[in-house]
């Protein structure tokens, strides 16, 4: 479908239609993190000889034994002994189930994905519950190919369509023939001329002169690397990233390398594509418009695709964590579709977190720890978080103001220490933003006691608030 033409070499590369280039493949692995609440953490806080969680480390405070258990389970899953496994973080509201969760994939590296979602998320009137649930499985799934490609990579220094008119179909008109674009390096320079069919994919990702891109030979595939770091010293809001100018000609071997998700594989080939027996093709062919459902056939094929790959070398599977919060809202159902989940051999690590002790099995008339299963519980290692000491919550609420750029005078820290031991630690972490406005309101950019005071009058928390419901609810 790609055509790509250099002047003074011409080159011409024609490619099969029916399934999505992994290079078109847009990556949502890292869209899927959740770090407002989590910023700080920056990984387990373990120590480099020991491997035993440290009192205070990498944003983390206390809950030593967790991390320490959490950290064994990183290295089981490093040493690919976790098949079939599954991690429960048992433990207190606010007591840092989910930091750990996030925790375990930043050990695991900066590139895993990390999935996180509440288990409520799985009822939905328009899809069911195991396909949810199957999605998520996928889009904790990393998947990272390395090629050696034929490229063409430079600065963009001229990007010229070249119209000519038409007469087909609605009359006189103009169409883009081909496109011109110049690119150059520190060591030479060349001019490209294009399909018109690549101009869909450089205006899709809003390449313009300055820019450093790279264009394979063979397939025609656009990449936007980043803006030139010559044009640093600007007022470029639109640029996400600068990069230095490549060195060497134009033309090279270059190591291409994409991180992708299955799921990305899922919706990108999710679309009516003639014929479905040519999957073999999966990372080699163009886009084609409107979508349609992902099949279990088209995902068993992607899997297959996805394994050749991996014994060919070209790839490699990094498994992610999928964190499953208020697990105990799971029904019977759908605990049955991950306990055979977790046995194929494309899974993520799974981390399910509760609140619960003793409680009912949603589908069942039984009540089990957890609201789980015992056919689940059995392949479960659990990890219990402790509730936090107040000195621990005064260090809790120094790193996450630190966090939000927020500077506290000793006694307001003291007065946020006493609510959140008093209230909750995840009620005094809420109230840090309001307070800094309460402070700027007054001139001051340094929050004390009384800015604490005043949003605590404000703003009610849980326990306040259902105390004020019930008396309404008593009087009526």
């Amino acid at each position: 479908m790609s055509i790509e033409m250099e002047v003074d070499e011409p080159q011409v590369a024609a490619t099969s239609t029916r399934l999505a280039p992994i290079e078109e493949v847009k990556s949502s692995a890292r869209q899927s993190k959740r770090i407002a609440a989590h910023s700080h953490v920056k990984g387990l806080g373990l120590d480099q000889d020991t491997k035993e969680a440290l009192p205070k480390a990498a944003g983390f405070v206390g809950q030593q034994d967790a991390r320490t258990a959490a950290a064994v389970v990183v290295d089981m899953i490093r040493g690919k002994s976790m098949a079939g496994r599954a991690v429960l973080l048992a433990g207190p509201p606010g007591t840092g189930k989910t930091a750990i969760a996030l925790a375990m994939a930043q050990e695991l590296g900066d590139s895993v994905p990390f999935v996180p979602i509440v288990a409520s998320e799985v009822y939905s009137a328009e899809v069911k519950k195991t396909e949810i649930l199957m999605r998520n499985f996928r889009r904790a799934i990393g998947l990272r190919v390395k090629e050696k490609k034929d490229v063409y990579e430079g600065e963009v220094t001229e990007l010229t369509p070249v119209e000519t008119t038409s007469t087909q179909l609605t009359g006189i008109g103009k169409t883009i023939s081909h496109v011109v674009v110049s690119m150059k390096t520190a060591k030479g320079s060349k001019q490209l001329k294009l399909d018109p069919s690549i101009y869909d994919s450089i205006l899709k990702q809003r390449i313009e002169v300055g820019d450093v891109i790279y264009i394979e030979a063979n397939s025609g595939a656009v990449k936007r690397v980043g803006r030139c770091d010559v044009y640093a010293s600007e007022f470029d809001l639109e640029a996400d990233e600068y990069v230095p100018m490549p060195k060497g000609e134009v033309r090279k071997s270059k190591d291409v390398v994409q991180d992708v998700t299955l799921h990305d594989l899922d919706i990108a080939n999710a679309r009516p594509q003639g014929r479905q027996g040519d999957v073999s093709s999966i990372v080699s062919q163009l886009m084609a418009p409107k979508k349609t459902e992902v099949t279990d056939r088209l995902r068993a094929e992607i899997n297959k695709v996805v394994n050749e790959y991996i014994d060919s070398g070209v790839a490699e599977l990094m498994p992610g964590v999928l964190f499953i919060d208020e697990v105990h809202m799971l029904d019977v159902e759908c605990f049955t579709y991950l306990h055979r989940a977790l046995e194929s051999p494309i899974s993520p690590i799974v981390v399910f977190a509760t609140n619960r002790g003793v409680s009912a099995v949603r589908g069942l008339d039984t009540k089990s720890p957890h609201g789980i299963p015992t056919e689940m519980l059995d392949r479960l290692l659990i990890i219990i978080t402790m509730k936090y000491t107040p000195d621990e919550m005064r260090s809790i609420l120094a790193l996450r103001a630190e966090a939000e750029n927020v500077k506290m005078e000793p006694d307001a820290l003291e007065a946020m220490t006493r609510v959140a031991s008093e209230r909750s630690l995840r009620y005094s972490l809420q109230i840090i933003a309001p307070a800094k406005l309460s402070a700027q309101c007054s001139g001051r950019e340094t929050i004390n006691a009384a800015d604490i005071a005043r949003c605590v009058d404000l703003f009610m928390d849980r326990t306040v608030s259902t105390k004020k419901a019930l008396e309404k609810q008593a009087k009526h």
